[in-house]
């Protein structure tokens, strides 16, 4: 059993008492086999239990509804687009453009009658099933639950203010002993690590709540996050039947976790609930912008993908319970052969980890009726261009997966969009070019009225300008209507709608994000672009924390950034203007936005901004307008004062004996004969050995040597023991 934390005062600095042994910062083991899958045969299903009840047979018929009216519609937009480009027979760049606009159109068509498909849904009250009540009395729960927070040099004060909430919340639902929290930590900065610690204990004596809260480190963060979800499989994964993801912004209601998890009860062949993650509590207009949009639009798609996607949904990180058992028997996830960015351990690992679940038998649910389940926005499009570079290449890796052996089609479909989403950046971007070349080829390649053939009349070109204008409106209503569609959607939804200020307000606030999305569109297809260019010249991304705050980001780090896309701007401007002025007028609001994208990138991650656009009641939404409960906990934790003490790892444990004392309770065993050689360890250790005081330490140790200094028992009793 856990100790008092009192009783680990009596442990000083020369070694760990009686008390400190007994502290326990995990529970028992309970291995769990987790065997890595084959992606060159398919499982065998026998036994599996049968989902009959969750994909009924009118789920073909939606799937047929949804992808054959986009289907329809791109046959219809390309017809258009060849009238508009039959000008005296086929010619290269005709064909070229031709083909992009089927690919990139059908993109849009599809989310438009994906968005349809919502739509019914949200007026049909649909986007629950699984027996799952809403509204009336919580369940009682017969099954252990784990929630997992992992977590990579993220600010342990944030992280700790959404399990405040979390914990706060479920201990209201009667239900919290039917919940154990894990901080899975694979933090590498020393002073974020230790720093983790004392949050892990601050929180235990806050909740009083010893024996539910647990705290892991990795000393090595092998296969990142989905190798530290791993590990806990492996580690402890029979002792829970159901798990739940979090991400570090997490925030989920205590009613809406014990009513997913009551629905894997009821449940048995169902493998994953996915929740809609709303996104709250953003300061910036680039994030605010985001949540409105989310909160808005996003219902109206994940209804959609729910209403035609069934019991083969997707997996989306976080904010998903999972059962336990499904995911060791189907998700253990190999290397991809190759070298990096395409090869070795997969980064995208959640669509991935869906996809080989259903493959293995067990139904994947997305449940986007049910509130109360809250992340972040990144506060800036810098920070987006951050995240999403990993992503691309998270993303791009899974070509590799889609010849797997056994896959539903849908789940090779889910990724096919994955890499789409990326993929139709440059695509865009080439779309734009051809069309200045044909533009440019019209001009000075006069047309031949007689050929060779003698007749009656000339053969005048069929450009037909009119035509022209008709396909691009009807382009751009096929890109804005899933955004009107939503608002008729709220229509019949009072409560957000009044949350969000009104219709008026809401309208509004529509065309506000709309023309700053416009603007924006460009620069992040040039980012994706680059990103996608960058990922198949050999680079890989890395694995870098997000920044969560809304402190801004510094004038002379978007100059850097972003000069480059003003220059692109006025370059392309200037050739359009060249080869025809009205060309350089229909390309304006993607040249503005380039030429504007160090403002508009100041501007976006601005939080006064941000904040004006809350004063003149736009972009509002319900999560700030009238908070749920647990976000209301969530951000009094946040506010509340931090504790005081040193930040940098070796002083803090030299100041609270607590701390130390814990801190040589959590190490990991030591090296056995045999055990691979950690040089930066022992590196470390010899530079504690040889530091003549603390501050000589502190200079001497890079971050990785002392991260690998303090895991070691050694190490952590010279750096104690050095003088001032």
């Amino acid at each position: 059993m856990d100790v008092p934390l009192d009783t680990l005062n009596a442990t000083d600095h020369a070694g760990p008492t009686d008390a400190a042994t007994t502290f326990r910062a995990l529970p028992p083991e309970a291995p769990l086999r987790m065997p890595v899958q084959n992606l060159h045969s398919a499982p065998d299903r026998h036994g599996r239990p049968t989902f009959s009840r969750t994909e009924p047979g009118m789920i073909r018929l939606r799937r047929t509804l949804v992808i054959g009216s986009a289907l329809a519609l791109t046959a219809y937009g390309a017809w258009q687009m060849h009238l508009v480009l039959d000008a005296n027979g086929v010619s290269i760049l005709g064909v070229v453009m031709l083909i992009l606009f089927i690919t990139l159109f059908l993109w849009i068509a599809l989310a438009l009658t994906s968005a349809v498909a919502g739509f019914v849904s949200l007026l049909t009250h649909g986007g629950l099933g699984l027996g799952i009540d809403a509204t009336g009395s919580l369940p009682t729960l017969r099954t252990r639950v784990a929630l997992l927070m992992p977590t990579y040099n993220e600010s342990p004060h944030r992280v700790m203010a959404g399990l405040r909430a979390i914990h706060a919340s479920l201990r209201e639902t009667g239900r919290a002993d039917d919940f154990d929290i894990f901080i899975l930590s694979d933090t590498t900065n020393p002073d974020v690590w230790i720093e983790e610690e004392a949050a892990f204990l601050a929180l235990r004596e806050e909740t009083g709540d010893s024996s539910r809260i647990f705290y892991r480190r990795r000393p090595k963060n092998t296969e990142r996050k989905a190798g530290n979800v791993g590990e806990w499989v492996h580690r402890f994964g029979a002792a829970y039947p159901l798990m739940v993801t979090l991400d570090a912004d997490s925030v989920m209601d205590g009613g809406t976790l014990v009513r997913i998890a009551a629905a894997m009860e009821r449940n048995p062949e169902v493998g994953l609930i996915q929740t809609l993650p709303i996104i709250a509590g953003g300061t910036t207009l680039f994030a605010r912008m985001q949540q409105f949009a989310g909160r808005v639009y996003g219902p109206l798609i994940a209804h959609g993908i729910a209403w035609w996607h069934g019991a083969a949904s997707n997996y989306w990180g976080h904010n998903a319970i999972i059962r336990t058992a499904a995911f060791a028997e189907q998700a253990g996830l190999p290397h991809l052969p190759g070298r990096k960015p395409f090869g070795g351990h997969i980064l995208s690992h959640d669509f991935v980890e869906a996809a080989l679940m259903r493959r293995g038998g067990w139904a994947i649910h997305m449940v986007p009726a049910l509130l109360g389940s809250y992340e972040e926005s990144p506060p800036s499009l810098t920070d987006v261009a951050i995240r999403d570079r990993r992503w691309c290449q998270g993303n791009l890796q899974h070509y590799k997966v889609l010849p797997t052996q056994g896959l539903h089609w849908l789940s090779r479909l889910h990724m096919a969009m994955g890499i789409g989403s990326y993929i139709t950046s440059p695509l865009w971007l080439i779309f734009l070019l051809v069309g200045i070349l044909i533009s440019l080829q019209a001009r000075f390649d006069k047309p031949e009225y007689f050929g060779d053939t003698k007749t009656l009349y000339p053969h005048w070109p069929q450009v037909d300008p009119v035509q022209a204008k008709f396909v691009f409106i009807g382009t751009m209503g096929v890109l804005l209507a899933p955004k009107l569609l939503a608002f008729a959607a709220l229509l019949f939804d009072r409560r957000t709608m009044s949350g969000c200020g009104g219709a008026i307000r809401v309208a509004a606030s529509i065309v506000v994000e709309t023309l700053i999305g416009g603007l924006i569109a460009p620069i992040a297809m040039l980012i994706q672009t680059s990103g996608v260019i960058s990922i198949l010249s050999g680079q890989d991304s890395g694995w870098n924390a997000q920044r969560r705050d809304d402190g801004g980001v510094p004038f002379g780090e978007i100059v850097r950034g972003y000069w480059r896309f003003t220059a692109f701007g006025l370059i392309l401007g200037t050739c359009a203007w060249i080869v025809s002025p009205a060309l350089f007028l229909w390309m304006s609001p993607v040249l503005l936005g380039l030429v504007l994208a160090i403002p508009l990138a100041a501007w976006t991650a601005s939080r006064n901004a941000g904040l004006a656009m809350k004063r003149a009641g736009l972009l509002l939404v319900p999560e700030e307008t009238s908070p749920p409960d647990v976000l209301k906990k969530a951000a009094a934790a946040m506010t509340a004062p931090e504790p005081d003490g040193p930040r940098e790892a070796i002083a803090a444990l030299r100041a609270d004996p607590v701390l130390l004392a814990a801190h040589r309770a959590m190490l990991p065993p030591p090296r056995r004969p045999g055990d691979a050689i950690d040089a930066e360890r022992l590196v470390g250790v010899l530079k504690l050995t040889e530091a003549g005081t603390v501050a000589d330490a502190q200079r001497a140790l890079t971050p990785r040597e002392k991260a690998a200094a303090l895991c070691d028992a050694t190490g952590v009793e010279r750096a104690v023991s050095l003088p001032d």
